[in-house]
């Protein structure tokens, strides 16, 4: 019985293996298959949209990442337009794939990422999007990880616009912890990728928004 339980672990770990990790880069229907099995499963954490609130569960790395974009309701309109065409994942190691439509609550996308001389699948899906005029103007969504993704938790990503001072912001807040056992192993790796897209979307955005000014 203990044998066959190992051989049970072993052959579920090295098939999610080579779901999420493999040396080719997937092509575009092996990712569509990707997101359509996960589509069909469960969020692997119960503090669903908690990124609403400055206050993250217990148990989580956290991570607050901002950049001022410029000035002004153009440069929110065109942050926002941005945020809601996944700009902020358009990077030379990360893409994100993504139904084409804007993004809404249930929506399941995968981000592909390259890292190690591995092509890495994760899957997350579309908990809420939120639109506000009070007490600040911003418009944000985030997502929560689905069970083939290297971490647990939610990152909310959002672009606001402050009537104190007329600045716009895109702001980048995210909870998370090692899910997998290879990402628990390599942790000292995964948070420096972790802070690495952090600062390569923030720059993205800032690029974005200066691209629509010309």
């Amino acid at each position: 019985m203990v044998t066959h339980a190992r051989c049970w672990w072993f052959i579920t770990f090295t098939e999610k293996l080579e779901t999420m990790f493999d040396f080719r880069k997937p092509d575009p229907a092996q990712i569509d298959d990707f997101i359509e099995v996960q589509a069909q499963l469960e969020l692997t954490y119960s503090s669903i949209g908690a990124t609403r609130s400055p206050a993250p569960p217990d148990g989580f790395q956290v991570d607050h990442n901002r950049i001022c974009l410029g000035q002004g309701r153009a440069v929110y309109e065109q942050a926002k337009r941005a945020l809601q065409d996944w700009q902020h994942f358009r990077l030379n190691w990360v893409s994100l794939h993504h139904p084409d439509a804007l993004p809404e609550p249930g929506q399941t996308v995968a981000i592909l990422a390259h890292a190690l001389g591995l092509w890495v699948l994760n899957a997350s899906r579309v908990v809420y999007v939120l639109e506000e005029t009070e007490p600040i103007q911003r418009y944000a969504f985030a997502y929560g990880t689905l069970p083939e993704h290297a971490e647990c938790g939610e990152e909310r990503f959002q672009v606001e616009w402050r009537s104190d001072d007329d600045s716009v912001w895109y702001d980048l807040y995210a909870f998370s912890r090692p899910q997998q056992l290879l990402s628990k192993i390599a942790y000292p790796y995964v948070r420096r990728k972790q802070k690495q897209f952090a600062r390569d979307s923030l720059q993205t955005m800032k690029a974005a928004v200066g691209k629509d000014k010309k």
